[in-house]
């Protein structure tokens, strides 16, 4: 019973953190220069760490984008594929809770760490840990 909870629970944490991203980006197209969102300062400091990606960092939509695909449609298809209950589900899970460590890690190294980046670093390691203890079960 435990195991089902804990391993169904990876559905809930894919869905939550793909729909997070989806409303991410959606938020930085409806505003892309951050004014209505108050994230302007945002901006700013992201071309001040990474100025080699200025033309890419005068508004928020490619930001939207790279949000989209990296921490949104990865975890939609980790989600299909537990859904679907496919070999490398649990794999494609814990990858994904990785991928959304180092994306908060780079959030704290260009902007520090805020509320909302330390909460989603601790969303992505419940979903790597919990992967990881779901693999390890179906490995007995």
């Amino acid at each position: 019973m435990g195991k089902n909870i804990v391993c169904g629970s990876l559905k809930f944490w894919t869905l939550f953190i793909g729909i997070g991203a989806v409303v991410g980006a959606v938020m930085m197209w409806y505003d892309p220069v951050g004014m209505i969102f108050g994230m302007q300062s945002l901006l700013e400091m992201l071309r001040d760490k990474m100025p080699i990606f200025e033309p890419l960092l005068r508004n928020f939509i490619p930001s939207g984008f790279v949000l989209l695909a990296v921490n949104g449609i990865t975890q939609f298809y980790a989600a299909y594929l537990l859904f679907k209950k496919k070999e490398s589900a649990l794999r494609a899970t814990m990858v994904c809770g990785i991928i959304l460590m180092l994306w908060i890690v780079l959030e704290w190294w260009a902007w520090g760490f805020n509320y909302m980046s330390n909460i989603y670093f601790i969303f992505g390691l419940i979903e790597a840990a919990t992967a990881l203890i779901c693999i390890k079960r179906e490995q007995r």
